[in-house]
This record gives structure tokens, C-alpha cells and sequence, in this order.
């Protein structure tokens, strides 16, 4: 907040760990539009159900250690970029693979969601049907 003052010329410099952070809730964003696509209401399994949860919870734990990494990272190096501009790159390289944390996250979330429609239709019998 006080890098406006003290070094104007620094300051969007200084956004882009709060660019990278946001990024993550965009994530669980195309999760959530991907797997209300894919849920029929007649025809929704709780092998489904329990996929999605998965998905869900996948890509939101690997999006909070993402951003709890890109805090840490982002707090220490606009505070030693503000000192030494040198170390701009270093921490855009950090931040950058502290983000990929939150993409894998991501990836693995949208393959356990799509792979819950073919399996398991058969797995979860209703207790009426019995």
C-alpha cells in the first residue's frame, strides 16, 4: 500500500501477485460451470455425485495452497523488489510456479470430472429399487 509513496514508478510491478491470486478463483469457476454442465437430474448417480465432490475439492485445496504460496511470495518479493529491482525476475519465476500448483490442481479436477460419466453407472444401487 505505501509502494505508491515511496516507489511510484514500482507500482504495477507490485499487482501481479494480486493478478496471479485472482487467477485461481477463475478456476474453480470453470470447474463449477464444467460440472453443472454435466449434471441430469434423473440420471445422476452418487458415483457422480462423489466424483464432482472430488473434482471440486481438488481443484479448491490445490487453489488455496497455491495462493497461500503465492502470498508468501508475493509479500516477501515486492518488499525486496521495492529494495532491488534485480530480483524482479527471480520472483515472477516463483510466482509462476507457485501458480502452476493451483493449474495442475485444475487439470487433474477437470479429469476426475469427466471421467465420472461413463464409470460407475451400475456401482450405487438406489435402496428402493432393491
Amino acid at each position: 500500500s505505501s509502494m505508491g509513496v515511496m516507489r511510484p514508478d514500482m507500482v504495477m510491478r507490485s499487482i501481479i501477485p494480486v493478478v496471479m491470486a485472482g487467477v485461481l478463483g477463475i478456476y474453480g469457476l470453470i470447474t463449477a460451470v464444467i460440472i453443472n454442465g454435466k449434471i441430469q437430474a434423473p440420471h445422476y448417480s452418487a458415483f457422480q455425485g462423489y466424483a464432482h465432490l472430488a473434482a471440486g475439492l481438488t481443484v479448491g485445496l490445490s487453489a488455496l495452497a497455491a495462493g497461500l504460496a503465492i502470498g508468501v511470495v508475493g509479500d516477501a518479493g515486492v518488499r525486496a523488489n521495492a529494495q532491488q529491482p534485480k530480483l524482479f525476475v527471480g520472483m515472477i519465476l516463483i510466482l509462476i510456479f507457485a501458480e502452476a500448483l493451483g493449474l495442475y490442481g485444475l487439470i487433474v479436477g477437470l479429469v476426475v470430472a469427466s471421467s465420472a460419466d461413463g464409470k460407475g453407472r451400475d456401482l450405487c444401487k438406489s435402496w428402493e429399487s432393491a
